[in-house]
């Protein structure tokens, strides 16, 4: 059993050090235990410090591409580098790193596919009360979007099987936390949660400038997403709701026009044609997507073969002798 740990960094050499001492160097049912730093474009002495503490594996991105791009060439290199487990966690020391063996325990038993470190948010001193209301939200609406139970979503601090990194496409270049939840929902991989310990704040977080941005760009990448793998369901609702308003407005000048007032309500029934044939338009467009969708699932599943290939023939080997 090959477990590496990643972490994803941009300019992280004030607290990088903190965060691989952090990691547990034995784990019982666990073989070996590598790290690796995806460095962002860095232009600090990351890649000094990840050096100076033995990181097994550096994956070095010319220029910062974001942490959900940061995020997915590393589990890309994980992948062919015949992780069995690979571990996400975040390069500020935010999370305890003594919590990896709960964490990864799950797989090891066959229970899931993946893990996700749930933080104990009302728990978290610097987080203040506005920003504890918004991560509960957010995280019932990704719950219910994917048809999974989490109470952290935004949480970086996760595992995931092999099967599962093989299935994972991260498209965003802004998060990497949303889009995957919603993924594993819509890939039936089972997810579990287990609640983990955060330290103290060493730095304020880099991902966005202001909460209202966060609430933007996490709004855009949640309906990206679902769209992408609910087309039908997305474009019906906002379809029906088109139609529905032209509807109600059709029935209140057929109102006036029982009443020898139709002649100055025209608008209202330019109004409500407009807004049926919009609706009708909108449905034919998801219908439309719908079909399109199962080109991007053939396509998702030749990436997976793809991967497959790339995957260390000893680790396989490795792998089919544990079992045996």
């Amino acid at each position: 059993m090959k477990v590496i740990i990643q972490i994803p960094c941009l300019n992280e050499e004030a607290t990088l050090a903190l965060t691989l001492r952090d990691i547990p160097r034995a784990i019982q049912g666990v073989d070996e235990i590598e790290t690796l730093v995806v460095d962002d474009g860095s232009t600090d002495r990351t890649i000094e410090v990840a050096e100076e503490h033995a990181v097994n594996h550096i994956v070095r991105l010319t220029k910062t591409h974001g942490l959900a791009q940061a995020f997915m060439a590393g589990l890309d290199a994980c992948i062919k580098l015949g992780a069995d487990i690979v571990v996400n966690t975040d390069a500020d020391n935010q999370y305890h790193g003594a919590d990896i063996p709960r964490l990864i325990e799950p797989i090891i038993k066959g229970d899931a596919d993946m893990v996700i470190g749930c933080r104990p948010i009302d728990d978290i001193e610097h987080f203040s009360w506005g920003k504890k209301a918004l991560q509960k939200m957010g995280s019932w609406v990704v719950s219910q979007l994917s048809d999974l139970e989490v109470s952290d979503v935004t949480s970086g601090f996760r595992a995931y099987s092999r099967e599962a990194a093989l299935q994972i496409n991260v498209l965003s270049d802004f998060t990497y936390t949303l889009e995957t939840v919603i993924q594993a929902g819509k890939k039936n991989l089972s997810l579990v949660c287990v609640r983990v310990g955060t330290n103290k704040m060493l730095r304020p977080s880099r991902l966005f400038n202001s909460t209202s941005s966060y609430v933007k760009r996490s709004a855009s990448t949640i309906v990206r997403i679902y769209s992408m793998y609910e087309p039908l369901k997305v474009f019906s609702y906002a379809g029906a709701v088109l139609c529905a308003a032209g509807a109600a407005i059709s029935v209140r000048y057929l109102y006036y026009l029982s009443r020898g007032q139709g002649q100055g309500h025209v608008q209202s029934l330019i109004l409500a044609a407009v807004l049926l044939i919009l609706g009708f338009q909108t449905i034919v467009t998801g219908l439309l997507a719908d079909l399109t969708s199962a080109n991007r699932r053939l396509i998702e599943d030749m990436l997976r073969r793809v991967r497959t290939l790339e995957i260390p023939r000893q680790s396989d080997d490795r792998r089919d002798s544990s079992n045996q």
